[in-house]
């Protein structure tokens, strides 16, 4: 973590690194309580490569990513009030909802799922979440 005047910059290497002008995640700039994440796509953080074997080993690896940020602040997946999906196909959304079932602890946080053209690096799915730190 870096602290600036807007809040603090999360940086870890259990997430790939951004792959774009953006940053893995941040803190809130007033208290500190709000983390969000910038959306995490299947890329395993030592190769950088997307992972393989289709949507269920893509989500793991997103919710894999997306811990290991939160952790970088000192959260878990059990402080993640809002995420958004977004499927290269809505076909893939049974597959993806086991994954995410299992992996998000009770209660689950609120949710939206959208389907969308196409994902960064031809991936079928990305995450981004919001958590709150008590």
């Amino acid at each position: 973590m870096s602290p600036s005047p807007s809040g603090t910059v999360l940086r870890t290497d259990g997430a790939p690194a951004a792959i774009g002008p953006y940053v893995q995640g941040r803190t809130g700039p007033l208290t500190g309580r709000w983390i969000t994440t910038s959306g995490q796509i299947g890329l395993d953080p030592k190769t950088g490569a997307l992972v393989a074997g289709g949507i269920v080993a893509e989500t793991e690896r997103v919710i894999d990513n997306l811990e290991a940020i939160l952790a970088s602040a000192g959260a878990s997946l059990a402080n993640v009030v809002k995420t958004t999906v977004f499927l290269a196909e809505m076909g893939d959304f049974g597959a993806m909802n086991e994954i995410y079932a299992r992996r998000f602890p009770d209660p689950k946080p609120a949710r939206t799922t959208v389907a969308v053209r196409e994902l960064p690096r031809a991936c079928r799915v990305e995450i981004e979440a919001w958590a709150l730190i008590a």
